[in-house]
């Protein structure tokens, strides 16, 4: 019998697998509500945005439904399977590849700082007002838009691997999981937010800032980590907050 390579399955893919043996011994029900991401989290001992992940990997399975401010729901399971990656093919969680965008590509926009010519601001440029001017357009075109600005950051480096592993990066965000995340947090005043975040970054390129545009960029994609870590259900808020 050949060896074969074992995949380390996900957290957020084994909290999903977890749930989803619960659900299939009837210790939740069709039509009943889960337990609340913070009871979810403190009962597992894990983090909140990795609960998040898994419940969404179960609602593009059809094992269960969101309703925002509300909670989540058992649904009955599909009568065929989902048209999903085998768990042979690694996908990786939001949070998980965001964190890693915000190491790598700070250290990249560091490096544009002293890098960046004329031609590779008015690139920034241009696209910045094709985003401004798209903000209210589908999620596509803009998500396109923000590709390439990301990929105008890189280019200036002059590093043919880099400019394709950033492109690569961005480009693991286009899968089921992080689609359906961005359907739930992404609006048209979280691009503006975004869009605001991304001058900041070419603003410290153009400063020949190499900290700053590091930090501009760092800041830019953990506010997105952020943005995509608001509750499905409603929590008091703190007057004055």
């Amino acid at each position: 019998m050949p060896i074969e390579t074992i995949e380390p399955r996900r957290l957020y893919r084994q909290v999903a697998d977890h749930l989803k043996e619960l659900i299939d011994r009837g210790e939740f029900k069709v039509g009943e509500r889960l337990p609340t991401e913070r009871e979810l989290s403190d009962k597992l001992g894990i983090s909140r945005p990795t609960v998040r992940e898994a419940l969404i990997a179960l609602e593009v399975e059809k094992r269960v439904r969101i309703r925002v401010g509300s909670g989540i729901y058992v649904t009955e399971p599909p009568e065929a399977p989902s048209h999903l990656p085998p768990l042979s093919v690694p996908v990786e969680g939001p949070f998980e590849l965001l964190r890693a965008r915000a190491f790598i590509e700070g250290a990249i926009a560091a490096e544009a700082a002293t890098h960046a010519g004329g031609s590779d601001i008015e690139t920034m440029d241009s696209l910045l007002d094709a985003m401004e001017r798209a903000s209210g357009a589908s999620n596509a075109e803009i998500i396109s838009l923000d590709r390439q600005f990301h990929q105008a950051i890189a280019a200036t480096v002059g590093n043919a691997v880099i400019l394709r592993f950033v492109g690569d990066l961005f480009d693991q965000r286009i899968n089921p999981y992080f689609q359906r995340l961005s359907r739930y947090f992404e609006t048209p005043d979280t691009w503006r937010a975004a869009i605001g975040e991304h001058r900041a970054i070419r603003d410290a390129i153009v400063a020949r800032d190499p900290q700053q545009a590091r930090e501009a960029m760092q800041h830019h994609l953990q506010q997105s980590q952020s943005r995509f870590s608001a509750s499905f259900e409603e929590e008091q808020v703190p007057s004055g907050a």
